[in-house]
């Protein structure tokens, strides 16, 4: 994916032949990922020097704070990633919870414990006991849920999320939403319903690497996911999450590019919402899958710094995909966003359930020993920072 990659025009609200015209996606197929990719490969010392230097960094500048030259540079980097972060949002780290609604998936994804091939107990919930599994997490501290499921579009459809939302949304104030992608209609239902987020990982920014590990089902339809944000983003939604799964592509640099890119476009055109990125690493999941280009901590650690420099004020979340001591070592690097004590399958906040989990998690502490933790380390851990009116 580079320069000579071309956007066609078309409605946001069709199943697109390409992506629509002045939209974020449009501005990430059109930038030169090849060239920036060249920029890491070639950056020299002086280049990494200059990136440190300036005030107002631009993707050039995020290439050389991503290159193996910058390595050397990674305890400066951090100190000024923690000045920015302190600076734009405080002491202050937003605790969240994945409640999974549905495991039921019709797609095959090769690196996902949902993928419609893998042999294990499918559940879905039902609003009220989704609603029975909210107030399980409200009563650990949270008051920011997002509802996570698999890709099945008669099990988990647009009827069924909204009406999920509409039980949860007089309790809960901040709801937000992970699911198969929609239309700009469907965003709206769930706006209007109580919705106030949607996340929406692209998995890889690199064609050939994402047709290589989504099989079958929708979401083969890169494009089609690519614009996901922007029209959640017409349909009102206020907070919109990306991110890529490193590990998926070779190189963990080049979907840093694109990753960034894609951030700085959401916020050039929907200015008025608010943009977080996730920096998740595959985990093992049913079906035996293990990363092939796995990404090792220092890599994970130069990320997050470089991304925080380039965009000051972009949330960044880390979620407990990562062990409990790197979190903790992260958190004063850029992190604004993390979630505590999950369970990646439907139920098991309430009761116990013989679901199958989307993948394993790392940092297996409760809420409230995160919490302790933030505290202890001088840092307000933030269950709730706004209220629907």
């Amino acid at each position: 994916m580079g320069a000579s990659a071309t956007a066609v025009p078309v409605a946001l609200e069709s199943r697109p032949t390409g992506v629509p015209a002045g939209t974020a996606a449009a501005d990430v197929l059109a930038t030169d990922l090849d060239g920036l990719r060249h920029m890491v490969e070639g950056a020299t010392a002086s280049d990494v020097e200059r990136a440190l230097r300036t005030r107002r960094r631009d993707l050039a500048d995020f290439a050389a704070l991503l290159s193996p030259a910058a390595g050397d540079r990674l305890e400066e980097m951090a100190s000024q990633a923690h000045a920015v972060t302190t600076r734009r949002f405080g002491r202050v780290v937003r605790l969240f919870a994945p409640l999974y609604l549905s495991n039921q998936c019709v797609s095959t994804c090769t690196y996902c414990g949902f993928s419609a091939p893998n042999e294990i107990v499918r559940r879905t919930l039902e609003p009220k006991e989704a609603l029975t599994e909210a107030r399980a997490l409200m009563d650990a501290g949270f008051r920011h849920i997002l509802l996570v499921s698999g890709e099945h579009a008669r099990i988990v459809s647009k009827d069924y999320l909204v009406a999920c939302v509409e039980a949860l949304a007089p309790e809960v104030p901040s709801l937000a939403v992970e699911v198969q992608v929609w239309d700009t209609e469907t965003y709206r239902r769930l706006v209007d319903a109580g919705c106030d987020g949607m996340v929406c990982y692209q998995e890889t920014y690199d064609r050939d690497t994402y047709g290589g590990a989504h099989l079958k089902g929708k979401k083969r339809n890169y494009e089609w996911r690519l614009a996901a944000p922007d029209r959640a983003a017409a349909g009102g939604m206020r907070r919109l999450g990306i991110g890529a799964l490193l590990g998926l592509h070779p190189d963990w640099r080049v979907e840093a590019l694109a990753l960034a890119a894609h951030a700085q476009a959401l916020i050039r055109r929907w200015w008025r919402c608010e943009v977080t990125v996730a920096l998740p690493r595959l985990r093992p999941a049913a079906g035996g899958y293990q990363a092939a280009h796995p990404v090792g901590d220092r890599d994970l650690v130069q990320l997050l710094c470089a991304l925080r420099l380039l965009l000051p004020d972009v949330g960044v979340s880390l979620s407990t995909r990562e062990t409990a001591a790197l979190r903790d070592a992260m958190v004063p690097l850029g992190v604004t966003h993390m979630s505590a004590g999950s369970h990646t399958e439907p139920g098991g906040y309430a009761s116990e359930t013989d679901a199958e989990p989307q993948f394993q998690i790392s940092d297996t502490r409760s809420p409230a020993e995160v919490a302790a933790f933030l505290r202890a380390a001088g840092y307000d851990p933030a269950w709730k920072d706004w209220q629907r009116v």
